[in-house]
């Protein structure tokens, strides 16, 4: 009897062994549903939620997937729906879940990027293969595709998640890419080692508000509407006074993320440890104030706090592109 129990343990063991690349195979595979129109939102897979417009003679497509295997799957998707070429792919930023997947496309597509989001990949793309698609067209405030009369507008408000954040938006449908300037469910995602910004994200968060767009395809969830983005900047500014409000109290840094509830939790082994909003709030007012002692006025930037931090240490496409910057 124990001999048919081992039988039976080893064979299922055996299934599963051989059956696991079966079941990780479906869990990544992607799915492509219409938004509006010739646009269409690309989600599973590796990485970040993102998308691809067709156009009269060629496709747009709006970030790249994680990794090369999910890159061609969308790829593959792309031509069940059209023969036409994809002539673009537009960065909304240059987190690794959107772009590292840029290596499964055909090379020679031009890449289009705020011209913060190449400077970061620049960076972090070291190899060869990489560098073949670091962004070849950047822009520093707007941008306009056009496809015949359809027309895309590519926007900058300033940084927020980093300081390379852009808006895709088709005004005739009223759709907007997001890349990850909102979050829904949960606190926004800063990145303060690309130079985010929680109170540059309320800016950019209220101009998004002001364009006449009705749905939002965003990074990581479904997709949202304008209210869902209004929740958001109101939750923020909320937790953006409350912050002041208990710096100005005197209350410690420690004692802020007490009664947040935020815990510290130590980076993964060879990974960055993403401060929690709290935190990043708080370091933002806190530099803020030092900017304002050590250099004078309420102007302030990314070079000015470093400024001041080391100063107080030391006491030919079917898309006809209009460029503005």
């Amino acid at each position: 009897m124990k001999k048919i129990f081992k039988h039976f343990i080893l064979t299922g063991l055996i299934l599963l062994i051989l059956l696991f690349p079966v079941f990780a195979q479906q869990q990544t595979l992607i799915k492509v549903h219409q938004v509006k129109g010739n646009i269409y939102e690309v989600k599973g897979g590796s990485g970040a939620n993102t998308g691809f417009f067709i156009g009269e003679k060629g496709v747009l497509v709006i970030d790249a997937k994680m990794s090369e295997e999910s890159a061609k799957q969308m790829i593959a998707e792309i031509k069940k729906l059209t023969s036409n070429p994809i002539e673009h792919i537009i960065l909304t930023h240059s987190d690794g879940d959107h772009v590292n997947g840029l290596i499964g496309f055909p090379e020679g597509i031009n890449i289009i990027a705020h011209h913060q989001t190449r400077k970061h990949m620049d960076e972090a793309f070291k190899e060869p293969k990489q560098r073949l698609y670091l962004p070849t067209q950047t822009f520093s405030n707007k941008m306009k595709l056009y496809s015949g009369s359809k027309l895309i507008k590519l926007l900058y408000f300033g940084p927020a998640h980093t300081n390379g954040d852009i808006v895709v938006f088709f005004p005739e449908e009223k759709v907007a890419f997001l890349g990850d300037l909102i979050f829904l469910g949960r606190d926004l995602l800063i990145h303060r080692h690309k130079n985010g910004s929680s109170f540059g994200a309320v800016k950019t968060l209220k101009s998004i508000l002001e364009l006449d767009a009705d749905t939002f395809v965003h990074g990581h969830g479904d997709i949202a509407s304008k209210s869902d983005i209004e929740g958001l900047v109101k939750s923020l500014e909320e937790k953006q006074n409350k912050i002041k409000a208990l710096i100005q109290e005197g209350k410690t840094f420690d004692e802020i993320k007490k009664v947040f509830n935020v815990e510290d939790r130590p980076a993964q082994p060879g990974r960055r440890r993403w401060l929690s909003l709290v935190e990043t709030i708080y370091l933002e007012i806190t530099e803020k104030k030092l900017v304002e002692s050590v250099l004078g006025g309420t102007n302030f930037n990314s070079t000015s706090i470093s400024f001041a931090l080391r100063k107080r240490q030391n006491l030919t496409s079917s898309f006809h592109v209009n460029l503005e910057r």
